[in-house]
């Protein structure tokens, strides 16, 4: 690990209120103290841009195991460095599902390769078919850092609330599909635009009952449980109501749930169909507010890769969109472009409050902290998917005109990334 120093640059750390320019210094891996260049020193003119710790995805799918025609660790990281992301939470819906220690092990070790840090979640229940519950603690041993079987919700409620109890013996989040199955199964929000296309409609019911439960849960137990991708008003309410009486709960949504609404499926592309699927005007604006009040905690991607051959028929085409790339990007363009809230508030979202939620050493720049950082400039920009570096292309946000661009990423003191 080399020695860096960035000088002339804006850093702006929400997790120390830190906000002045001046110069930025990495050695052996971690932020250090001011020191002289050498011959050895990479020096970087961070003029213009603005520093700013690494970020921090809570809902990444790597495909890897067995998907890997989608996207692998490697290619899945190299998205994430070119979109800032530093950490990234590894969601077990595999081939197999990560739900033994033997793909933990290969997950890690495929990622001590990687261009970020890959914390993996280990299933709930094995093949997440919530049938029979895995044996959390050899999964831990292994290394998991989250438990979860998204992809589909914990049908058995006794095997929810039990993983939420051995999570938080061992100190780690439960991160909660909400979805009542029964409800679900649809290819776009239920109403008006499912009419038009004449297709199955999503009811926002199916998310808003699995939220219900999760809360209820978290509220009897008086345990901790993290919600995943709220798009809808009604879960929003309820979590705002929930942290209100003192329940351990919290929550993230995506960029696509602020930036697009269901008008965005009436073209036919599949690309904009993911699950929970895009919902109207008012749940946007509902997303919004609840990231501006505290309500929903951090901004995550539920990043999915699929091949365009997949995508390509609109009804039958799996659900999901990538999004580490675009993740900042976008979120700075719906949120602080328009005027939302402050770079420093869209920071918190998407890199201190997603560490604090995982418990990892991550979203600060302080003195000895791991060296992840990613520095941006407010730029125009148009998403070309075929310039992204992941293995997949379908994007939300193609062909769109962003406001800020990630310039440069920094992963454990190595340069990852930069566009400079």
């Amino acid at each position: 690990m080399g020695r860096i120093i960035i000088s002339n640059v804006r850093i702006l750390d929400p997790s120390s209120d830190r906000d002045k320019t001046g110069s930025i210094y990495i050695n052996g891996g971690v932020f250090t103290d001011a020191f002289e260049a050498d011959s050895d020193t990479t020096v970087i003119d961070g003029s213009g841009m603005t520093a700013a710790p690494g970020l921090v995805d809570l809902h990444v799918h790597l495909r890897d195991p067995g998907q890997t025609q989608k996207e692998d660790i490697i290619s899945g990281c190299r998205a994430a460095a070119a979109g800032g992301v530093t950490s990234l939470l590894a969601m077990p819906n595999t081939s197999p599902a990560v739900d033994s220690a033997e793909t933990v092990s290969y997950i890690r070790e495929k990622a001590e390769k990687a261009d970020a840090h890959v914390y993996v979640v280990g299933a709930v229940t094995k093949g997440l078919k919530s049938q029979e519950a895995t044996d959390i603690d050899e999964l831990y041993a292994a290394g998991i850092a989250a438990l979860s079987d998204d992809g589909r919700p914990v049908e058995n409620t006794v095997m929810m609330v039990n993983a939420m109890k051995k999570a938080a013996e061992l100190g780690i989040p439960v991160t909660a599909h909400c979805e009542d199955p029964y409800l679900a199964g649809g290819k776009v929000n239920e109403g008006r635009v499912s009419e038009k296309l004449g297709v199955k409609g999503m009811p926002r019911a199916a998310e808003d009952a699995g939220t219900a439960r999760e809360i209820s849960l978290a509220a009897a137990y008086d345990l901790p449980v993290h919600i995943c991708h709220v798009s809808t008003y009604t879960s929003a309410n309820m979590i705002r109501a929930a942290k209100a009486d003192g329940v351990k709960v919290t929550a993230e949504t995506a960029p696509h749930y602020i930036m697009l609404t269901e008008d965005a499926v009436l073209s036919g592309d599949a690309d904009y169909r993911m699950n929970p699927p895009l919902r109207t005007e008012r749940d946007r604006l509902a997303m919004i507010e609840a990231l501006c009040d505290g309500t929903i905690d951090a901004i995550a991607t539920d990043h999915a890769p699929h091949t365009p051959a997949e995508k390509a028929d609109f009804e039958a085409a799996p659900n999901g969109s990538i999004g580490m790339e675009t993740s900042f990007a976008a979120s700075y363009t719906v949120l602080v472009s328009g005027g939302y809230m402050s770079e420093a508030q869209l920071i918190e979202k998407m890199s201190c409050a997603p560490a604090r939620i995982l418990g990892i050493d991550a979203g600060t720049t302080e003195i000895g902290a791991p060296a992840d950082l990613m520095l941006y400039k407010k730029e125009k920009w148009t998403v070309d998917p075929e310039k992204l570096h992941g293995r997949s292309k379908n994007t939300p946000f193609k062909n769109m005109t962003l406001d800020a661009k990630v310039k440069l990423t920094i992963c454990a003191g190595r340069i990852v990334y930069i566009d400079i």
